[in-house]
């Protein structure tokens, strides 16, 4: 506990964390607003013009899209917060000193997993009270209720905290990875923000040029679309079922968590 709370006091006491946390606000809100119109165009009638299926037109899909908003900029910075906890070490040249003082390294990184779990965790409990309440109020509006006493609706936000913890721990492992804490937040940037659009237009021509739906299902294997999957149940017959989602983002986070323990047994520090 004494690793686990020095590793949050490294986070506390620097500006990272509140410049994070401005930005999944922004990114809350901003993807709340787009949210809430597609619900309410779906509410009236409007579906078959936004393209969307009759599960996607149900009470229950849209009070889960909106409880999770903001997940998928969320995610991108607690992931930057794991890659941050173990790259700060190297970039100032801290990371002699915490393992002289720890000479167990695999405990030095089980500190900082847990450590990257609870910030996503305080993420995401501050994004999803955001979501509740303004989600509940809209939904009422709408004349639909808050949708809360759905199974549907609950699990969503359930898996959406797991989302965050694992993203987290993702984070961790990159950072192990790739000890540049610039060339480390660049890369993983990148690849989420681009490479996941442009792995999805993959796997979109191969469907076409195979002339099979069945490909597309394939996606779940990028870890940023098994978490909306994860979220958004069975809302598209082009994804497969929300279980998963959760087993291939709980694949990365053991694969992820495992790789950074062996790496920095291993590596040397001077």
């Amino acid at each position: 506990m004494n690793l686990v709370r020095s590793e949050l006091l490294k986070i506390r006491t620097t500006s990272t964390w509140w410049l994070l946390a401005i930005g999944a606000f922004v990114a809350t809100a901003l993807a709340f607003a787009i949210n809430a119109w597609l619900a309410h165009s779906a509410f009236s009638g409007n579906a078959e013009e936004l393209g969307l299926s009759p599960e996607q037109v149900t009470a229950s899909y849209q009070a889960s899209q909106i409880y999770t908003s903001g997940q998928f900029f969320g995610l991108l910075f607690v992931m930057l917060i794991g890659i941050l906890m173990v790259t700060n070490e190297f970039f100032h040249q801290t990371a002699t000193t915490t393992f002289l003082a720890t000479p167990r390294r695999t405990s030095v990184i089980f500190s900082k997993l847990a450590a990257a779990s609870l910030l996503g965790f305080a993420f995401w409990l501050a994004t999803a009270v955001i979501d509740l309440i303004a989600g509940a109020i809209f939904l009422s509006t709408e004349g639909v209720g808050s949708q809360l006493g759905e199974w549907d609706v609950q699990r969503a936000l359930l898996l959406n905290l797991l989302a965050y913890a694992v993203w987290t721990v993702l984070g961790v492992g990159i950072g192990t990875l790739i000890p540049n804490q610039l060339g480390a937040v660049i890369t993983a940037s990148v690849l989420y923000l681009v490479g996941t659009q442009v792995a999805q237009l993959l796997f979109f021509l191969l469907s076409n040029w195979l002339d099979s739906e069945a490909v597309l299902k394939w996606q779940v294997i990028l870890p940023s679309i098994a978490s909306q999957v994860m979220i958004s149940g069975n809302g598209s017959a082009m994804l497969p079922a929300w279980w998963a989602g959760a087993l291939v983002l709980a694949g990365y986070a053991l694969v992820s968590g495992a790789t950074g323990i062996l790496i920095t047994r291993r590596r040397d520090i001077s």
